[in-house]
C-alpha cells in the first residue's frame, strides 16, 4: 500500500525560506512522476511544480518560477521543494502527489498517490 508524507511546513516570514520534504513507502518511486500541489480554503487546487521519472524535467507554475526548486532523491525515495522568497500567498496547505503526468500544464487530477498536506504559512 502506497504512503506518503510531506513535512518541512512551518510558519516563516516574507522573503524566508523553507524546504519541504515527502517521503514515501509501497511504489516504486524511482518509476513515477512527482509533484507538488497547494491549496488554500475556497481556492481550486494549484499545481506548483512537477518533475519526471528521470530526475531531468521540470515544470513550476508562473507563481513560484524562479524561487521554488524540485528535486528528487530516488535513492532514499523523497521529494523535495525548495521554497526560497516566500511571499504571502505562497500561503497554502503543501501536498505531494505520484504518478500522474508532468508536463507544461500538470493537473493534480492525473496524479493517483496523495499524502496528507503540510502547511506553509508565510507571514509580513
Amino acid at each position: 500500500q502506497a504512503q506518503l508524507a510531506a513535512s518541512g511546513g512551518g510558519l516563516v516570514q516574507a522573503g524566508g525560506s523553507l524546504r519541504l520534504s515527502c517521503t514515501a513507502s509501497g511504489l516504486r518511486f524511482a518509476d513515477l512522476n512527482w509533484g507538488w500541489f497547494r491549496q488554500t480554503p475556497g481556492k481550486e487546487r494549484e499545481g506548483v511544480s512537477c518533475v519526471r521519472w528521470s530526475g531531468s524535467i521540470t515544470y513550476y507554475s508562473d507563481s513560484v518560477k524562479g524561487r521554488f526548486t524540485i528535486t528528487r532523491d530516488d535513492a532514499n525515495d523523497t521529494l523535495y521543494l525548495q521554497m526560497n522568497s516566500l511571499k504571502l500567498e505562497d500561503t497554502a496547505m503543501y501536498y505531494c502527489a505520484a504518478g500522474g503526468t508532468c508536463t507544461e500544464r500538470f493537473q493534480g487530477s492525473t496524479y493517483a498517490y496523495w499524502g496528507p498536506g503540510t502547511q506553509v504559512t508565510v507571514s509580513s
